[in-house]
């Protein structure tokens, strides 16, 4: 069901962005955008500027890879673009001239169209933040200057995002990303931030205490200039000959709070103590090396490659929007932007184009906030019912079966030397404490069903040693699937328990409600968020316009 024009929900989008933000979101709706757009600078850096043949088919992929390639859909965007004139054509035709036809010119043909939509949705009032790496940002800050205007930049933002290491490539070791923040115009929300101050600094600048353990730093009662009214003797402590900076009356309630420091030496000048736990910090630059990246036993890690760690999502929302504000994330992966904004009380507007992103992002929700939360978000997209399921599987049948893993939470298969095509899906979990993955096998079919299908997954599972084989089926099985599906035995877990180890579900069945019967200590796949504690705060509503 396509959304209406007036919604009281947060949003969540499968689909390209592109179209998405064309059909569904209004002209100065959002205020404030962070996107993180897949690009494979893992690629050797020439091939991603060799001229390439225009004519090569896109094929039916229907999910943005790592890798863009210069073909027939790419030469088609680069055209749209070029015939919209304007400053965005005049730096796509000098990037033509420069790059030729190379799957950098692709990469870059298919972002202009989209950062065009995405400063049309933006408010006035609004920022972008788009993180992107050192290969490519040099080329989207000409694109966003051409979208935005270069008056419009605000800052190349550093993120420190791995230790140094060694680079076989006869460089310096790769330690950080580009994030390019553009404001809509003079009127943007920014509101400053601050970080922690480094120990170094604590112990230089804060080095006494009080006997409570509070450190503090003191500065001086002096007046910048000679005030007569102020040249009072307290406390048997004379004044500067400028005079004090505050008044008698003042100085009784800084003693009164315990903020006035008493020099132990003779002559010493009286003080002000200003406490460490007070100070707001120090102000953020555009270097950023206080946010860690993920590692591999973070507790909010989820197993998503591209996933950006909540304190850095967290830095941008507070500094370039305020609660109740909308925030948009048009390639929002696994989501952390949705759940930082959740987290911040902002609104929120997600979109990505695959499913087991989307999959992902639900259960995040549902892990961080309880199931509840569902009732505060819309899905839009996606099929609801078996006969949305059908029209999925005959319009795209790749697309179906990645739903389809989403809808149990696994993961797309990467091919094994001989293990069986028939696997379409994985799934790891742990249910010891050996930290040894159990693996669970999973095979999708949108079409005509029979027992052949679970004896080829029986085999796979043998060969490959998995615990779980999993079928899910846009069709009823048949009597002897189920029977060659009991035959496969029982699993005895470690935490008890005997479930099958072969398991049938109809699309039907899991859009009901139906799970994987096993059990674990942590789901290694797409591990659980960390559950979410806020204070009460009001609900929040997506107003966008009619």
């Amino acid at each position: 069901m396509p959304p209406t024009k007036n919604q009281d929900k947060n949003r969540l989008y499968y689909g390209d962005n592109l179209q998405v933000l064309r059909e569904y979101i209004p002209d100065q709706s959002v205020d404030l955008i962070y996107l993180d757009p897949p690009f494979n600078s893992r690629q050797d850096y020439n091939v991603l500027f060799a001229e390439k043949d225009g004519t090569r088919s896109a094929s039916q992929i229907t999910a943005f890879k790592d890798t863009w390639e210069w073909n027939e859909e790419a030469a088609r965007s680069y055209e749209e673009v070029i015939e919209q004139g304007g400053r965005v054509a005049d730096a796509m035709r000098a990037f033509r001239t420069l790059l030729g036809g190379s799957d950098m010119l692709a990469y870059l043909a298919m972002m202009a169209p989209r950062l065009v939509e995405l400063r049309r949705v933006l408010k006035d009032t609004g920022s972008i933040y788009l993180h992107c790496d050192p290969t490519a940002s040099h080329y989207l800050k000409l694109l966003m200057d051409g979208v935005f205007g270069a008056q419009m930049f605000r800052n190349e933002i550093v993120w420190k995002r791995t230790a140094p290491h060694n680079d076989a490539r006869r460089r310096f070791g790769d330690q950080s990303d580009i994030i390019l923040f553009f404001a809509k115009s003079d009127a943007s929300v920014f509101n400053r931030t601050f970080g922690p101050y480094s120990e170094a600094y604590i112990k230089s600048h804060y080095s006494m205490q009080d006997p409570d353990g509070r450190r503090f730093t003191t500065g001086n009662l002096r007046s910048p200039s000679p005030r007569p009214n102020l040249t009072y003797e307290y406390k048997g402590y004379k004044p500067h000959a400028n005079g004090w900076t505050v008044s008698r009356e003042v100085m009784e309630k800084l003693d009164a709070a315990n903020l006035l420091y008493y020099p132990d030496k003779p002559g010493g000048r009286l003080r002000v103590k200003r406490y460490l736990d007070e100070m707001p910090g120090t102000p953020v630059g555009n270097v950023w090396e206080d946010i860690a990246p993920l590692n591999s036993h973070a507790q909010e890690r989820l197993g998503y490659p591209t996933q950006k760690p909540e304190a850095l999502l967290g830095r941008i929302l507070k500094a370039s929007s305020n609660e109740g504000d909308v925030v948009l994330d048009p390639f929002c992966g696994c989501g952390t932007t949705v759940q930082v904004a959740q987290k911040l009380n902002r609104r929120w507007i997600g979109i990505d184009i695959t499913h087991l992103a989307i999959g992902l992002i639900k259960k995040r929700l549902a892990d961080s906030f309880g199931m509840s939360i569902r009732e505060t978000y819309q899905v839009f997209g996606e099929p609801t019912d078996l006969a949305g399921a059908r029209q999925l599987a005959v319009d795209d049948r790749f697309g179906f079966e990645n739903w389809a893993l989403g809808l149990v939470y696994a993961r797309k298969a990467e091919a094994k030397r001989g293990a069986d095509r028939g696997v379409d899906g994985r799934k790891l979990f742990f249910d010891d404490r050996s930290q040894n993955a159990r693996e669970m096998l999973i095979s999708v079919k949108s079409g005509h069903v029979d027992v052949t299908m679970i004896r080829d997954l029986r085999g796979a599972m043998e060969r490959e040693h998995a615990e779980f084989g999993i079928f899910i089926t846009l069709e009823p099985p048949s009597k002897p699937m189920l029977r060659e599906a009991a035959d496969a035995g029982v699993y005895k877990s470690p935490l008890g328990g005997t479930p099958a180890r072969i398991q049938i579900f109809t699309i039907e069945d899991l859009l009901a409600g139906a799970t994987i019967d096993y059990q674990e200590l942590l789901d290694r796949t797409l591990r659980s968020a960390p559950r979410h504690r806020p204070q009460p705060a009001t609900n929040l509503t997506l107003d966008l316009g009619d």
